[in-house]
């Protein structure tokens, strides 16, 4: 029997498949006004952005994409160390993207794997963007420096998905839905599934798909390779993100973890601002209200 289709969660919203390479890209647009492209997280879609997407798109061009690898855009098999998943590929996929719908720059927002691409897309392509949030994260190369062995636990999936293939591929393989939903609920303030209700079954579906589990291996494998080599030659450059730059961060979250998160992005970031929220590591999802009013101020300046 069939599996019965996901529910539409953005009425109103376009739906586009572009070609950028050796990928396709899924996205839906909304609204009018400056281009916003909003990037999920691990492991996630762009189903993640639900709550915030209909009101941004009241002041804003909103293009919600999936990342390579994810949702419904194309899982291409990992080369070695996830070459082909390194936030440089995923960025440069945005900037096609982008360019295909007529968005020359553009704000972006980035939760999780969605901001490592940001920051990357930002050093990488200077005056592309016009202003970039990374929602819980740190870059790559400080998130590897503080690996203690309390950060070691909570982010024990950073080295376990980085395994070589294909130990841990057929280890979630052998139960997607269960390592899915312990992951989303173990990194959420309270512990709970609830702030998912209405996208647990669009992860599920896009998380039970062999290539899909591949791909985010591939993800994690780069970021344990390839990215942290990119962000330490640029760091030891002194290359910073030009753009004005929003940090925000669950108290409960990852960079809660580590040194001064606001300090941090400083230090890569040359106009930076930032605070954390009431939550836990999903910021869109856990603290909907208070993400869209501290993206709504900042993005602001896009429509001045």
């Amino acid at each position: 029997m069939a599996s019965e289709p996901l529910p539409d969660l953005f009425p109103g919203f376009a739906t586009r498949r572009v070609s950028v390479g050796d990928v396709e890209i899924f996205a839906r647009i909304g609204g009018e006004g400056p281009p916003l492209l909003l990037l999920h997280g691990f492991p996630q879609t762009h189903v993640c952005w639900r709550h915030l997407a209909p009101a941004l798109s009241e002041r804003f061009t909103v293009v919600l994409a999936d990342l390579r690898g994810y949702g419904a855009s194309s899982a291409p098999a990992p080369l070695p160390f996830g070459a082909n998943y390194a936030k440089r590929e995923m960025a440069e996929d945005m900037v096609a993207l982008m360019a295909a719908l007529g968005h020359e720059r553009f704000a972006l927002a980035g939760h999780d794997r969605g901001g490592r691409v940001g920051y990357r897309l930002a050093l990488d392509h200077p005056g592309k963007l016009t202003r970039l949030a990374v929602l819980d994260i740190v870059p790559t190369h400080r998130m590897w420096a503080a690996m203690d062995a309390r950060m070691a636990l909570k982010a024990y999936h950073w080295s376990f998905l980085a395994q070589p293939a294909p130990l841990p591929e057929k280890l979630i393989g052998a139960d997607p839905d269960f390592f899915l939903d312990a992951t989303l609920a173990s990194w959420t303030s309270a512990r709970s599934l609830a702030p998912f209700e209405g996208a647990l079954d669009h992860y599920r579906a896009a998380f039970r798909d062999p290539a899909r589990i591949a791909a985010a291996c591939g993800d994690y494998r780069a970021g344990a390779h390839v990215d942290v080599t990119h962000d330490a030659v640029d760091h030891a450059a002194g290359r910073r993100v030009e753009a004005p730059l929003l940090a925000l961060w669950g108290e409960s979250g990852f960079p809660g973890e580590t040194e001064n998160p606001l300090e941090t992005w400083r230090r890569w970031g040359a106009h930076v601002e930032g605070r954390a929220l009431a939550c836990g590591h999903f910021l869109p999802e856990e603290a909907p209200e208070e993400t869209l009013r501290a993206l709504l101020a900042f993005f602001a300046a896009d429509r001045d």
